[in-house]
């Protein structure tokens, strides 16, 4: 019977796609350029880059990115302390990146991307992380607030998490030319 899908996973992928879907363009553009970046998918410079300023960026991410397979491998099984500071000082640094693009404006689309760059086990960490990247005076004050108050209670205090993977990776999508569609 192969790889079927059943109904809940199904379900869970249309929720991650009406997640995604609610971001906005600026965001959706970040994410997909970051999961290329990030999961080696394409050339990110070639797909993303608009100008040489866009194209310095991606470069700069490209760097910062390169410490994701250290991040990855050093997720903590437990909330051990001893194990906190080798994975979460790279997981700040790379979100402080990420956020001071100015292209994730809220936790939803910062644990969106993280979720699918690190995998589900990085969840319990990405509010700590949020929240201290968040708060770092690279950010402009305003940026700051709104990273800040997009986090809900909920989300800075959950007492568990799920470790079900992503379904949805959010990629490039080509252009189609109306005339080019039948009548």
């Amino acid at each position: 019977m192969g790889a079927r899908m059943k109904p809940a996973e199904g379900a869970m992928t249309l929720a991650e796609m009406k997640e995604f879907a609610g971001f906005s363009a600026a965001t959706q553009r970040y994410v997909r350029r970051s999961l290329d970046i990030g999961l080696e998918r394409d050339d990110a410079l070639a797909r993303w880059s608009r100008d040489v300023v866009e194209a310095a960026s991606i470069r700069a991410q490209a760097r910062i990115y390169e410490r994701l397979p250290e991040i990855r491998a050093l997720i903590p099984d437990d909330s051990g302390l001893d194990a906190v500071e080798p994975f979460l000082a790279p997981l700040i640094t790379i979100t402080a990146f990420d956020l001071g693009q100015g292209r994730l404006t809220s936790f939803s689309a910062y644990r969106f991307l993280y979720e699918r760059l690190v995998g589900a086990e990085v969840r319990p960490w990405l509010p700590a992380a949020f929240c201290s990247a968040a708060a770092l005076p690279h950010l402009h004050p305003d940026l700051r607030r709104k990273l800040l108050q997009s986090i809900s209670e909920a989300a800075a205090t959950a007492s568990g998490w799920s470790n079900r993977q992503p379904a949805f990776y959010p990629q490039w999508v080509e252009k189609i030319d109306n005339q080019s569609l039948p009548n």
